[in-house]
């Protein structure tokens, strides 16, 4: 009898000894793999609307700049990219994007508040055209803001860059890529400032016709690009430039003018071509000598700020001056 009750006791003893065995070889690895997950790097982000911190190499992000998503696809981690604002036209360069592989978080002015929820974003990337909804974004994710400051281009364009290296690990991309924008636009310049030419940048939208100074919006080619103002009187720092005239346009007569049809971006009816194909234009020197041009409209109006369209605005002016 004791020796059945030993049996049964050794029995049990071994089997519950062989559970717990069990439990730890089940256990354990659950644990080193617990233990080997690095915690993600975190960096603070200072901006225009205070500091944020953002987990290095983020994996799901929501973009409304579409110069930054320029800037991610060409450093590589464009599919990192969950969502952008898709109700609009992208530029030629980043037509990928339109595939199903990538949600749309509304417009450029008008982000989908609940869309971008569902993506659970990692980090959120606005500009001046989403501020307004700073506060919302940021209670649904780390959101940073990263502008181009008009009156300072090119020191803006490097700062963002720059942020955007450290926060996806791409410093090295990022630092050649700067490079060779400052070079190109260094070659520019000298062509530019050799010549001694002065331009007009002109917007065309639905047949009215603004101005734009060194000041605005397009401020790099004369600040950076070195062309001379045609005008320097033009209002300064003005979002939507200055309402002109073609007699305006005459009488200024600048050796390069420069255009930028807001209707092609936006799906407008009256094309800039068919704006300034006149008699007052056509007796401009810059008609004359061939020199009105036209800029891809989707890069300088909605995705400046990026390395891609940053080369492409360089290389459409330098094409240009040296026809």
């Amino acid at each position: 009898m004791r020796k059945g009750l030993k049996q049964v006791l050794s029995t049990s003893a071994v089997l519950v000894g062989l559970m717990a065995l069990t439990a730890c070889a089940n256990t354990q690895p659950d644990e080193k793999v617990a233990q080997d997950e690095p915690e993600a790097k975190k960096i603070t982000v200072t901006h225009d609307y205070g500091e944020t911190e953002v987990s290095q190499e983020p994996k799901n992000v929501v973009v409304f700049d579409l110069g930054v998503l320029d800037a991610l696809d060409y450093m590589g981690v464009g599919d990192d990219v969950v969502g952008l604002p898709l109700s609009g036209t992208l530029p030629a360069h980043l037509s990928k994007y339109e595939s199903e592989d990538y949600a749309n978080a509304g417009s450029l002015k008008e982000p989908d508040l609940e869309a971008v929820y569902e993506m659970n974003p990692d980090l959120i990337i606005i500009s001046g055209r989403q501020s307004a909804y700073y506060d919302e974004l940021s209670e649904i994710a780390p959101t940073i803001y990263m502008g181009i400051d008009t009156e300072d281009y090119l020191a803006s364009f490097e700062e963002n860059m720059t942020v955007l290296g450290d926060i996806f690990n791409k410093e090295d991309v990022v630092e050649k890529g700067l490079k060779e924008v400052s070079e190109k636009i260094e070659a520019l310049n000298k062509e530019v400032t050799a010549q001694d030419l002065n331009a007009l940048v002109v917007l065309t939208n639905e047949g009215s016709v603004s101005a734009y100074g060194a000041n605005s919006r397009f401020g790099i080619i004369h600040n950076n690009f070195g062309f001379l103002e045609a005008d320097n009187n033009l209002e300064e720092g003005s979002v939507h430039g200055s309402k002109v005239s073609f007699e305006y346009i005459k009488d200024i007569n600048p050796d390069y003018l420069f255009v930028i049809d807001r209707g092609a971006v936006v799906g407008g009816e009256v094309d800039a071509s068919g704006t300034l194909d006149n008699e007052l234009i056509n007796s401009t020197d810059a008609a004359k000598n061939g020199n009105i041009v036209y800029l891809d409209a989707a890069v300088w109006y909605t995705a400046t700020g990026g390395f891609n369209s940053t080369l492409k605005m360089v290389d459409e002016v330098l094409e240009a001056v040296e026809k």
